[in-house]
């Protein structure tokens, strides 16, 4: 079986692994998830994470974070664009994501921003997910 939208995957197994309770999940690596990853710890969403290059194409163990020891700190976790559907927005059409409590995860011509850094960068870009 192949996979049509890895992304879409890798937030699924997030928001399951999450109400699950588990501490961890792990998946196949990319660079875009490892960067998606990087954009949720410097967000506070996740703990953090680790690459393992084990295989040929390597893991990716996401260590998910809970408030209080139980609720997960992603409230909620959707793709916006998808193979199907692309999302792009320009500079002046960012999403804000619950009234800013929330952040859009833009591909940019300057890599992975959030919505907040593409504003101040001035770009726009394609809108990959919604994270609060």
């Amino acid at each position: 079986m192949s996979m049509t939208d890895p992304i879409a995957d890798m937030l699924t197994r997030i928001r399951n692994g999450q109400q699950a309770g588990h501490p961890t999940v792990t998946m196949p690596r990319s660079n875009i998830k490892v960067a998606i990853a990087a954009v949720l710890k410097n967000e506070g969403f996740i703990e953090g994470y680790v690459e393992n290059a084990d295989a040929v194409q390597g893991r990716l163990k996401v260590f998910l974070k809970y408030d209080n020891g139980s609720r997960g700190s992603i409230r909620g976790i959707e793709r916006v664009s998808r193979p199907g559907r692309r999302a792009y927005v320009g500079k002046d059409e960012l999403p804000r994501v619950r009234s800013g409590l929330g952040i859009a995860i833009l591909t940019t011509s300057r890599g992975l921003l959030t919505d907040r850094q593409a504003r101040q960068a001035g770009v726009g870009g394609e809108v990959l997910c919604h994270v609060w």
